[in-house]
C-alpha cells in the first residue's frame, strides 16, 4: 500500500512551461497520471537519491518530478524528456 495524497497538486510555473511545451496527446497521458498521484503513489514513482525535488513519476518518455508537503500537496516541479530530466 502506498502513500495516500489527499487532494492537491500545484504545479510551478516551469512545470506549467514543460507541460505546454508537450504535444496533445502527451500532455493527456501526463495529466491522468498526475491525477491518479491523488489517490496513490503507488505505481512507477521512485524516490530520488541526492535529489531535489524528491520524487519522480515515469510517463513513457516524460519524467514528472515532484514533493509531497505536509504529506496532502504535491508540487510539480518539471516535466521533462528522461534524457534531461536529471541535469
Amino acid at each position: 500500500m502506498g502513500v495516500q495524497v489527499e487532494d492537491i497538486v500545484e504545479f510551478k510555473p516551469r512545470a506549467i512551461k514543460d507541460l505546454e511545451s508537450l504535444s496533445t496527446e502527451n500532455i493527456s497521458r501526463v495529466l491522468a497520471k498526475i491525477e491518479g498521484l491523488k489517490d496513490d503513489l503507488t505505481g512507477d514513482v521512485k524516490r530520488l537519491t541526492n535529489f531535489t525535488p524528491e520524487y519522480r513519476l515515469r510517463v513513457g518518455d516524460y519524467r514528472v518530478l515532484f514533493e509531497i508537503i505536509e504529506e496532502d500537496v504535491v508540487v510539480i516541479y518539471r516535466i521533462k524528456h528522461r534524457s534531461k530530466a536529471y541535469s
